[in-house]
């Protein structure tokens, strides 16, 4: 009840008094992000809280669609699964403009000691998880719905339609399972209304209020790597009587690392192949018949792309063959490289500088990581936007990156990341 009483005295003080502006002016927006900043830390630490794997986003959907009804908005749940849509009708005609926030958390156990940290767990994948907001989806949450408070309430003065996209599992659904922009943008999230641009947001362990991207293309193409190896079981005693696979692992892990280190030029197109995940055996004294193990691909142009994949697939099944076993390499829940509109990034630099004046970059390194917001890129034009979010006193060199059980940020920045997703949204709009 106070959340709905505070919304609704934001909106109110935001809509009535002096006439309507041709637009929303700086002021205006610096001082209503201001006003709701508190509000949106509560919800960051609501849901950093009560964390959710992808596609299971309940509890967090449940809550957005309540704020958003709250604040007027045509609101759609269900999409995508778990998704949330809302759409603000501005008083004035004009495009569409789209926001996007992710919604779900990742697999980790929390090490970060605040009085807010989960303590959830969940079943992923047959197995029973800690499950922990460390990568800031919480934050990107809590922006959103903070933005969408700012915008309702200077809703007679917008000239056009904001798209609020609230989306589940950009992690990437469990095996077996689809789900994140993938499955939003099937559901019509860019066409019910049409939308004519996208934006989105990703806190990280930056310097704190800085704004970095770069035209063209900016996060990594992302692909699954699952190998699976099926050998001959013997004892522990015996490995000459079966199929060693401790050594088949050992092998696809340097026959792997070689190839992406030695086998392709790294200075001329940036790439990376990882095995995270190795699982085999029930005893100390028995080789087991089967092997699976996991990883990633991060690449950035289509030609390495392909070439990894043959090369990392030829490799594994040879040595399955050297070992007698049979061994096979799967690529599998593609992410595009996220490619930031040539033309929105050239332009959307001085709507940034208003959200976080001296802190924006613009010509940002390549990020290795991977976003399916590239997903809403490529059918609609888009910029993606990173946020620096660490604390002052917390070391650069030091600082705990995305997906970290120790992953935290500074809570001031999130008012930073309100005023650039409302700047981004009024200045489209306000194009002629």
């Amino acid at each position: 009840m106070i959340g709905r009483i505070f919304t609704l005295a934001l909106v109110a003080g935001l809509s009535m008094g002096a006439p309507a502006l041709a637009a929303p002016s700086q002021a205006q927006v610096v001082a209503a992000a201001k006003a709701v900043q508190p509000k949106v830390v509560a919800w960051r630490r609501d849901i950093h809280e009560h964390p959710e794997l992808g596609n299971q986003e309940v509890r967090t959907a449940a809550l957005i669609a309540k704020e958003l009804k709250a604040l007027g908005l045509e609101v759609r749940e269900g999409v995508g699964k778990t998704g949330v849509v809302g759409v603000l009708k501005g008083g004035k005609p004009g495009k569409v403009v789209a926001l996007r926030a992710d919604m779900d958390g990742l697999p980790v156990e929390e090490k970060t000691g605040l009085p807010f940290a989960s303590k959830v767990m969940a079943t992923w994948e047959g197995r029973t998880v800690p499950v922990m907001h460390a990568c800031g989806h919480d934050n990107h949450v809590a922006m959103l719905l903070g933005a969408a408070t700012v915008l309702a309430g200077m809703k007679k003065d917008i000239a056009g339609t904001v798209v609020f996209v609230f989306q589940p599992a950009e992690e990437g659904p469990q095996a077996g399972e689809e789900g994140g922009a993938k499955l939003m943008i099937q559901d019509g999230v860019l066409d019910q209304p049409k939308v004519d641009a996208i934006f989105g947001l990703h806190i990280g362990p930056g310097d704190g209020h800085q704004l970095n991207y770069r035209p063209e293309g900016f996060y990594a193409s992302s692909d699954r790597l699952t190998i699976t190896v099926k050998g001959k079981q013997t004892h522990g005693a015996r490995p000459w009587a079966g199929v060693d696979m401790a050594s088949v692992a050992a092998d696809i892990v340097q026959a792997v690392n070689q190839i992406a280190a030695r086998q392709v030029d790294v200075g001329a197109s940036p790439s990376v192949v990882t095995i995270a995940v190795i699982n085999m055996g029930m005893r100390q004294n028995i080789i087991p018949e089967d092997l699976k193990m996991e990883g990633t691909m991060r690449t950035f142009s289509k030609a390495r792309h392909d070439d990894l994949i043959a090369k990392v697939t030829k490799a594994v099944a040879s040595i399955g063959d050297r070992y007698g076993a049979k061994a096979e390499a799967v690529f599998s829940q593609p992410y595009p490289v996220t490619y930031n509109d040539p033309a929105l990034s050239k332009w959307v630099k001085t709507s940034l500088e208003k959200a976080s004046p001296g802190k924006v970059d613009d010509n940002a390194a390549l990020v290795t990581g991977a976003e399916d917001f590239s997903m809403y890129a490529e059918k609609v034009p888009a910029v993606f936007v990173q946020l620096g979010g660490r604390k002052a006193d917390v070391p650069a060199a030091g600082a705990p990156a995305n997906h970290s059980p120790y992953f935290d940020i500074d809570e001031a920045t999130l008012e930073t990341g309100v005023k650039a997703e409302v700047f981004m949204a009024l200045d489209y709009l306000g194009r002629r």
